[in-house]
């Protein structure tokens, strides 16, 4: 009878044991072909494409930014530290090498331990192979089949990994997908993200904290919880160490070092160059889209790994940052100070009424057909903001949708960009005061009146037709009749002394407005609108006297681009950022097409004579206090400029090896400076110029652009303008001169200068303006 029994229960044993291993064997069966969904072929895994970020490097292949859906980066298996595999082995598979893709043994452990006897502390039973195919494809949703489903499937497809790629690819492979703290996707990424550094300079620390986040991610990341971190980092240290990876002293003395991360997050809003970036990823996506159509390709910026080399010098940019930063910071406070109470954000109510119904969502309610007294009520709502400010502390602000606006109507904002003249590459480039509250970008895309900045161009236009440098001109304001009574005035004493004359010399370095009217109306209209079109200014001029003094509405990149010609030999520069893009192969897929020399702007003469007498107003002009209050005394020409009523600041510095801009003004040009010693270009753009250079000074990396000199000017050039910077009427001249304060504006014909000009200087007789 008990054998009976026996028999019956052994049978039925055998009979359930045989029902079970066949019910999974055609579980697996049904997984394998593709009952839950078609599996990938060894096909598609040999032809695998990850989405990848797109890099952007500067001019010595440093990172910039990234463009990505998800933040990865490729590193090859030699650029992993061994510290950093062994760490990755020793904690996620310690018998990666002896198995084919599935650790049946770790799956027996499982099973026992974790199903049969709940202890938690058995660990996974998924090898590095399995979680790889987990990082690719992810995992699919089938009810209560879900886990078995995805389990079977990623032993399936782990093991055809393995039957394709070598160990060492699958190691790589995983820390290329593999997910850490911070949606950061790739041990490259993470690395950059955490520890600002490249994989393969991270240290054995840095391994295993990075590999200790992999059990969890948001709980043990070191930015976060920097002391949970550090304590799962020394339990890979550990297994480290159990598995014969390191030995107990190298434990011990890693244990010992305390958790230090030097973090570093690539989003849009911030890190290095934001507008540069943003303006690189415009034109990039125009030239993907001109590739792709033109050789049926499907490049994508967010996805597809591409190189993107620019000009940019990440060292030079992160000096024109500070110095924005800290000038920008002490302008604005002398900017609100000056107004008082009576600012126009506060006072000026039918201006802040127009910005009002200038919102995006006044506009949107008006559409709905709300009256303007609910719109009002609802704008007048309290909440609490982000706004950007200077004091970091006061970014949120509570208030209304109207105080939020008055708040950012009374933030200056402001430009910088630098170039290299002998090429027109782009080394620095600050869009505006910060990129995350204010996305308009001033260097490209902004227009605004240049004022005295443009004054070189008429100089040099009178240069080239013959007026001589040391021909003088008086101080004195006259009124055009025929101009609707226009008079160009000066600040200063000057203007009340009309028996004064100066040379052009004296002229534009005091930024004399009155001479530079004279100036333009002996050389006439059109040749210095053509000249400017030589200088590589496309822009429609106004055909109107008030050109001299810079009514002209430029961008950035227009005037530096023009000035660069004053450097590279009298031949303009057109500005430009990138250099090529290669796809993750490395294959150059864009090249910049080499650009043509453009022809002579102006003679040798001429440009040797604006440098000496842009250098006077770097070293007794307008733009003085270059040396006077920053102590430079690198070799430089300049010009300022300020606009009508003080809205615009300009500030350009030439020196051998770098053209500098700089502007400053509000972005609603109804807002301007509130008096000229806080508005003009001397105080409000040139101190970003001062304080980029004085960094430049201290690096000696760039000793090569900051001792660059001009050269020696000929010595008929040296000639032309060996004269008295200024000179008095005599006093016959002062008894019998008739002092006309009013004419009508003469633009001479072009036969009669044809008739006058006799060369650079010409023999022409030295001019006293009356």
């Amino acid at each position: 009878m008990k054998f009976t029994l026996k028999s019956v229960w052994l049978k039925r044993f055998l009979k359930a044991a045989v029902g079970g291993f066949s019910l999974v064997l055609l579980f697996w069966f049904s997984v394998y072909m593709g009952f839950w969904g078609k599996l990938p072929s060894k096909e598609d895994i040999k032809s695998l494409k990850q989405a990848e970020a797109s890099l952007l490097l500067d001019a010595n292949d440093e990172l910039l930014g990234k463009y990505f859906v998800f933040d990865r980066q490729i590193v090859k298996y030699d650029d992993l530290p061994k510290h950093l595999v062994n760490a990755l082995v020793a904690t996620e598979d310690a018998r990666f090498y002896e198995h084919n893709g599935v650790d049946y043994t770790s799956l027996i452990r499982v099973f026992f331990k974790s199903i049969l006897m709940q202890n938690n502390s058995s660990g996974g039973g998924s090898t590095i192979s399995q979680q790889l195919v987990k990082n690719i494809y992810k995992r699919e949703k089938h009810g209560w089949f879900t886990m078995p489903v995805n389990k079977v499937r990623e032993m399936i497809l782990a093991k055809r990994f393995e039957s394709i790629y070598s160990k060492n690819e699958i190691i790589a492979m995983y820390l290329n997908t593999v997910p850490f703290s911070e949606n950061v996707f790739g041990i490259e990424s993470a690395s950059q993200r955490f520890f600002n550094s490249k994989t393969k300079d991270l240290n054995l620390a840095q391994s295993a904290t990075l590999i200790g986040t992999l059990k969890a991610t948001h709980s043990f990341n070191p930015r976060l919880f920097p002391e949970r971190s550090q304590l799962r980092r020394d339990v890979v240290l550990q297994q480290m160490e159990k598995y014969g990876f390191i030995d107990e002293d190298l434990k011990v003395a890693t244990s010992d070092i305390p958790l230090t991360t030097n973090y570093k997050k690539f989003n849009a809003n911030n890190g290095v160059a934001p507008y540069f970036r943003e303006k690189v990823r415009l034109e990039v996506k125009s030239l993907l889209d001109s590739i792709n159509t033109k050789n049926k390709t499907s490049y994508d910026l967010y996805k597809d790994g591409l190189k993107i080399y620019t000009t940019l010098d990440i060292d030079m940019q992160r000096y024109a940052e500070t110095a924005m930063q800290e000038h920008m910071k002490s302008l604005q406070a002398q900017f609100e100070k000056a107004y008082g109470k009576n600012a126009p954000w506060i006072k000026n109510t039918a201006l802040i009424n127009k910005r009002i119904k200038g919102l995006k969502l006044y506009k949107s309610l008006k559409n709905k057909k709300w009256s303007d007294k609910d719109i009002m009520d609802s704008l007048k709502v309290q909440g609490t903001f982000n706004l950007f400010s200077w004091n970091k502390d006061e970014t949120l602000k509570k208030g209304s949708v109207i105080d939020s606006l008055k708040h950012t109507m009374k933030f200056l904002n402001t430009g910088f960009v630098a170039v290299d003249p002998s090429s027109g590459a782009i080394k620095a480039y600050v869009g505006g005061i910060n990129f995350e509250h204010f996305k308009f970008d001033h260097v490209a895309s902004s227009k605004r009146q240049v004022g005295s900045t443009f004054k070189p161009i008429v100089y040099t236009t009178a240069l080239e037709r013959g007026i001589e440098p040391c021909s003088y001109y008086s101080v004195k304001e006259v009124t055009y009749t025929n101009q609707k009574g226009w008079t160009p005035t000066n600040g200063g004493k000057e203007e009340a002394d009309r028996h004064l004359n100066y040379s052009l010399e004296k002229a534009m370095s005091e930024s004399i407005n009155t001479i530079a009217v004279k100036v333009l109306e002996d050389v006439g209209i059109d040749p210095v609108i053509e000249q400017a079109q030589k200088m590589g200014i496309l822009s429609e001029l106004p055909n109107v006297p008030s050109l001299a003094l810079g009514t002209a509405q430029l961008s950035m990149l227009e005037l530096i681009g023009a000035y660069t010609s004053y450097a590279n030999d009298g031949r303009v520069s057109k500005p430009f950022y990138i250099t090529k893009i290669t796809d993750k192969s490395g294959e150059v897929i864009y090249e910049r097409p080499k650009a043509e020399p453009m022809p002579e702007a102006f003679s040798k003469e001429t440009r040797q004579t604006m440098i000496e007498m842009m250098k006077s107003t770097i070293n007794s002009g307008t733009a003085n206090r270059m040396r006077s209050c920053y102590g430079l005394k690198n070799d430089l020409a300049g010009k300022t400029g300020t606009t009508q009523n003080n809205k615009d600041g300009w500030f350009v510095a030439v020196s051998p090896k770098l053209v500098m801009l700089s502007w400053v003004g509000n972005d609603d040009h109804r807002i301007g400076f509130s008096n000229t010693s806080i508005g003009q270009g001397a105080n409000s753009a040139l101190p970003t110029t001062a304080l980029f250079l004085k960094q430049m000074n201290r690096d000696k990396r760039f000793n090569y652009i900051t001792q660059a000199t001009f050269e020696t000017p000929s010595e008929s050039v040296k000639e032309a303008l060996a004269c008295d910077e200024e000179k008095r009427d005599g006093f016959l001249k002062r008894l019998f001169k008739k002092d006309r304060k009013e004419r009508e504006f003469d633009i001479e014909s072009e036969d009669s200068k044809k008739k006058k000009k006799k060369g650079l200087f010409g023999f022409l007789k030295k001019k006293d303006e009356d």
